[in-house]
């Protein structure tokens, strides 16, 4: 072998020349034949690079995103394992946690999943349509397992620097959910072809497969080797405030030691506001009581606060303190967030408002644009509120409640 081989701009460069040759056409064998040629075994971080640089030249993220799954299928046999290292088997590090779900993934894939997608394909039977019904219900809490990754451990891995995988790895993420609903709604129409449904079914349950080997043999050797031990804490920590996928909660993980972090912590003395003054304290308890969530984005486009309210729609975990908001939300929709607080910075919005379904709640979504006195821009204010129980009101109630 070379020197050159040895030599890691040189195994980057050869990375990034095979995934676009990749995506101008040419075949994943003669990827392959080039790929062996050059050298037997490639890092998982140098594909983060490889895959940062395409970005980087300009190819969009979702022509990244299109080529993962070849190039993971490309990699797969020649990934070689992290430097001396062994992925956690502590119970409660968020590694543990992932490989456990992962497992219980794999398993109602296997046990349930397919063998009902199987035979609905073959006899169309009721019995059929309704196992596979239930296993789908079952699947769809993959959510929590990838609203985990995407709130807790993507914001880490930007922090060092792996901005590239994040991107990709959210936008199939996204197309695993998407698939899932779909095989869901043509499950539940009428007259549905058996064997439509198990297709849509099987890519659903494909990709995840695929998914699965892009955790734990490219995004958990880069991340075992970048995060500190505070940072696993933190992630551990925040972890139930999302849930968890098929699983039960998993033991606290702390380190040996160490005293637990107390949020909300702040100096000592009144908090002075042009008309009135609180405690700190007080003014965490008046924030959360609100009948709403509100998140801040300052002008540098930086999550900087949001409130923790009992009645929350959407989780919010404090990872995302310090996080460019652009990175807290899916590929697809970035464009969106971009224009709407460009339109707040060039003063041509003070405000925009959407409202959504979820999970039998009215999300009533209002972003608001934060002046400070002499009407300079100073970030971005997110409230979010159920309105269901406002729009369901009727008459008038003047009068307490009598117990």
């Amino acid at each position: 072998m070379s020197e050159g081989i040895n030599n890691s701009e040189y195994r980057k460069q050869t990375i990034k020349e095979i995934l676009m040759d990749l995506h101008s056409g040419k075949s994943l064998e003669e990827a392959r034949e080039k790929f062996s040629r050059t050298f037997e075994g490639v890092a998982s971080s140098e594909i983060a690079i490889a895959e940062a640089a395409l970005i980087a030249d300009g190819v969009p993220v979702e022509d990244v995103q299109r080529l993962c799954d070849v190039h993971a299928a490309l990699f797969k046999d020649s990934l070689p394992a992290p430097d001396g290292q062994e992925n956690p088997e502590r119970p409660g590090h968020p590694v543990h946690t992932l490989k456990l779900e992962n497992r219980a993934i794999e398993k109602l894939i296997d046990e349930r999943v397919r063998p009902a997608a199987d035979a609905l394909a073959k006899d169309g039977g009721g019995a059929a349509r309704e196992a596979l019904k239930d296993a789908l219900a079952d699947l769809a809490d993959i959510k929590y397992h990838y609203q985990r990754k995407e709130n807790l451990i993507f914001p880490f891995m930007e922090q060092h620097d792996i901005t590239a995988p994040p991107k990709v790895m959210w936008g199939v993420d996204d197309e695993i959910r998407a698939a899932l609903a779909d095989a869901a709604g043509m499950l539940s129409g009428e007259g549905a072809d058996g064997q439509k449904v198990a297709g849509a079914v099987q890519e659903a349950v494909d990709k995840i497969s695929e998914m699965i080997f892009k955790e734990e043999n490219i995004m958990v050797p880069m991340i075992m080797e970048a995060f500190s031990q505070d940072e696993w804490i933190h992630i551990a920590g925040d972890s139930a405030e999302i849930g968890y996928c098929l699983i039960e909660a998993p033991p606290a993980f702390s380190q040996a030691g160490a005293p637990s972090p107390k949020p909300g912590a702040s100096a000592a003395g009144n908090i002075v506001f042009p008309t009135g003054a609180l405690r700190p304290d007080e003014l965490i308890g008046v924030l959360n009581a609100l009948p709403l969530d509100i998140t801040f984005v300052d002008r540098n486009d930086t999550v900087k606060y949001f409130s923790q309210g009992a009645e929350r729609i959407f989780p919010r975990t404090t990872t995302v303190i310090g996080r460019q908001v652009t990175n807290c939300h899916p590929p697809a929709s970035v464009h969106i967030v971009e224009g709407i607080v460009n339109d707040f910075k060039s003063g041509k919005k003070t405000h925009e408002d959407f409202w959504l379904n979820v999970r039998g709640k009215t999300a009533y979504i209002r972003y608001f644009a934060v002046k400070g006195e002499n009407g300079e821009y100073l970030g971005t204010l997110e409230v979010t509120q159920d309105i269901a129980p406002i729009q369901a009101l009727t008459g008038e109630k003047r009068l307490v409640d009598q117990l």
